[in-house]
């Protein structure tokens, strides 16, 4: 068997990448391809935790919300984070896996509250744990929320998972002679201008030296090869 380099980790989703093809929503196929690459992961018995978004579900609604309050409009994001947390949950759940969601926005009758606690003893247990509603503030975003739940639960490294396969010198869509760096210090992709997470997110896991790897979930197996050491992706570090 496999020897993960990791014992515990928080994965971050973005709400777009359940979209899949469409236009918004969930993708029924691409939640359970996703789910089967969290199950070989909990095979290896590396503690996971994960962060999704809501960009989704809410870009469905954005033309409606222009012009909206700026925290009202955080709000309804967070929302959409509970139900892509749901459906990802549920998702687990059928494929056999055990997972917990756990809300930054109180809902009791839907999902449980966020109890640092609560979330280490899940974790422990081997349970996955899915983390709903951001850091339930308006202004932070889901990054941020990943960076301060993996501070919070001791995670040893954020796993960012994109539709691009690490950090490049530029777009690599707009510049052909773009190269993908196998690992970069923080410092060096701040000088550098490389936008790997926003900057409060970027901030924080600089100053708890929380490494972060930016990977592509859509490369079949990658989230594996990044469990188990192997140069996937890019590695952003202290």
């Amino acid at each position: 068997m496999s020897q993960s380099a990791y014992k515990r980790v928080l994965l971050k989703l973005s709400g777009e990448a359940l979209m899949g093809e469409d236009p918004y929503g969930i993708n029924r196929a691409t939640i359970d391809r996703m789910v089967a690459d969290v199950a070989e992961v909990a095979a290896l018995g590396v503690e996971l935790a994960i962060v999704i978004g809501g960009g989704n579900i809410f870009r469905g609604v954005a033309p409606g919300a222009q012009g909206m309050d700026r925290a009202t409009a955080d709000y309804m994001g967070m929302l959409a984070t509970v139900m892509n947390s749901l459906a990802l949950a549920d998702a687990m759940r059928q494929a056999g896996l055990t997972a917990r969601v756990m809300s930054a926005i109180a809902i009791e009758q839907v999902v449980e509250p966020y109890v640092r606690p609560k979330a280490l003893q899940y974790l422990e247990e081997g349970k996955i744990v899915v983390f709903a509603a951001g850091t339930g503030n308006p202004f932070f975003t889901t990054d941020t929320a990943a960076a301060l739940r993996g501070s919070e639960i001791g995670a040893q490294i954020v796993l960012k998972a994109t539709k691009v396969d690490g950090v490049y010198s530029a777009d690599p869509k707009k510049d052909p002679l773009a190269t993908r760096y196998s690992s970069i210090t923080f410092d060096e992709a701040i000088s550098r201008h490389l936008e790997v997470m926003d900057a409060t997110a970027f901030a924080l896991c600089r100053d708890q030296k929380l490494p972060i790897k930016v990977f592509s979930i859509t490369k079949p197996g990658a989230l594996r090869r990044v469990i188990l050491g192997e140069d996937e992706g890019t590695m952003v570090h202290v």
